[in-house]
C-alpha cells in the first residue's frame, strides 16, 4: 500500500468486500422487481467494482497508478450512493433498509479522499 500501513490495507479491503456482498445481497432481494433490475445491473457493477480497483491500487507500480485507480475508488462508490438514492426515492428501497450501506459507501468516499489528498501532497514535496 502507497499510503497507510498493511493492516490498514486489509481492512479497507475487507471493508469493500462487505460492502459488495451487501449491494449483492440487496439487488439479490429486490431485482424481482423490473425497474429495481435495471437500477441493480449499475448497482452491482458500481457497487463491486471499488473491491477490484483497491486490490489493483495495492500493486501500482507507481504512485500515478495508485492515485488515479484511487480515483476510480471514489467515482465508484459516490456512484453507488446516487443507485442507493434512487432506489429510495423512487420507492423502491425503504430508506432504513439501505441506509447502512450508503454511511458506508459516504465513509468509503471519505477514507479514499483522504488517501489521494495525502499521497498527492507526498508526490509534491
Amino acid at each position: 500500500m502507497k499510503n497507510g500501513t498493511e493492516k490498514d490495507g486489509m481492512d479497507l479491503e475487507k471493508r469493500l468486500k462487505r460492502f459488495a456482498l451487501e449491494i449483492m445481497k440487496l439487488c439479490n432481494e429486490i431485482s424481482h422487481l423490473s425497474i429495481a433490475k435495471e437500477i441493480c445491473k449499475q448497482l452491482v457493477r458500481s457497487g463491486t467494482s471499488p473491491g477490484a480497483n483497491y486490490r489493483e491500487a495495492r500493486r501500482a507500480r507507481s504512485n500515478s497508478e495508485f492515485i488515479a485507480k484511487i480515483g476510480i475508488i471514489i467515482q465508484e462508490l459516490d456512484e453507488s450512493m446516487y443507485w442507493l438514492e434512487l432506489l429510495v426515492e423512487g420507492k423502491i428501497v425503504l430508506l432504513h433498509r439501505i441506509q447502512h450501506i450508503h454511511s458506508e459507501a459516504n465513509e468509503l468516499v471519505a477514507i479514499f479522499t483522504t488517501i489521494s489528498k495525502k499521497t498527492k501532497f507526498k508526490l509534491n514535496k
